[in-house]
């Protein structure tokens, strides 16, 4: 037992070693911060990844991962809130984030270089328990209606996936979005975020939860187009902190089990 643990930490120390980067260039700085604040936005639709504090402050892994690069770089952060992805990636060609938590997708790469992913979600249906749609395939149906938060990662790849059902699109967005208008116009199912749908069928009992999902949605940190130097350094800051445990730690500390993202090829 001993030489096993012995060479599991050495494994984990070199891991870790791999995966640490010397100080920050002036170049990364400024491509990171070029206001000279970490300019972090911050997504309460997403609440796997952010919560409100009581004073209504951002929890949660990804303001902890926010602050952890703002003292990389020797900097402060300012946190830019947002209550919807979709509405985060509207402003990332206006200059008023520098970094952004936001998932991979072909839409958003247009505009922004991602990190590798930190945190892997899955987007998955709610819909009434009496329903007739029992798995992921059911949905893609002719007459099938599913509500659906404006400009979030599942919007966008349903519209791309989608050949029979109709998005019924929430302006408000969110990781739960798509249950209001499945509510409101008696919609067949909502699509969204595992987690807060879960946390919603908890507690309406009327409502269930598909086991499968259609779409495995990969949580990363974004930065607008153009800024390479720091691009690059946003991918090894995710490598670190995934194989360093801060990802992990930080999850549960929030109450929040979704998985770590392995290891970027």
């Amino acid at each position: 037992m001993p030489k096993i643990v012995t060479v599991l930490f050495m494994f984990v120390a070199a891991s870790v070693a791999a995966f640490a980067q010397s100080a920050p260039t002036a170049l990364v700085v400024k491509d990171l911060a070029p206001t000279g604040k970490l300019r972090a936005a911050i997504n309460f639709g997403n609440s796997v990844l952010v919560q409100k504090g009581p004073r209504g402050e951002p929890l949660g892994v990804t303001p902890e991962l926010a602050t952890a690069l703002a003292k990389r770089l020797g900097l402060s952060v300012q946190f830019v809130m947002y209550q919807a992805a979709g509405k985060v990636f509207e402003d990332a060609t206006k200059k008023a984030w520098d970094i952004a938590f936001i998932a991979i997708d072909p839409v958003r790469a247009g505009e922004v270089d991602f990190s590798a992913p930190y945190v892997v979600i899955q987007g998955t249906y709610l819909v009434r328990k009496d329903s007739s749609l029992k798995d992921v395939a059911d949905v893609d149906v002719p007459g099938v209606r599913i509500g659906v938060g404006l400009g979030s990662v599942y919007d966008l790849y349903l519209t791309r996936t989608l050949k029979n059902a109709v998005l019924v699109r929430n302006p408000s967005g969110g990781g739960a979005g798509g249950i209001e208008p499945f509510l409101a116009q008696h919609l067949d199912a909502a699509a969204g975020v595992r987690e807060p749908l879960d946390t919603y069928a908890k507690d309406h009992p009327d409502t269930r939860v598909m086991r499968g999902s259609f779409e495995e949605i990969r949580q990363a940190i974004a930065t607008p187009k153009g800024r390479l130097a720091g691009a690059a350094y946003l991918h090894r800051f995710v490598e670190e902190m995934k194989v360093n445990g801060f990802v992990a730690d930080a999850l549960k500390r929030s109450g929040q089990r979704a998985p770590v993202a392995p290891p970027a090829n």
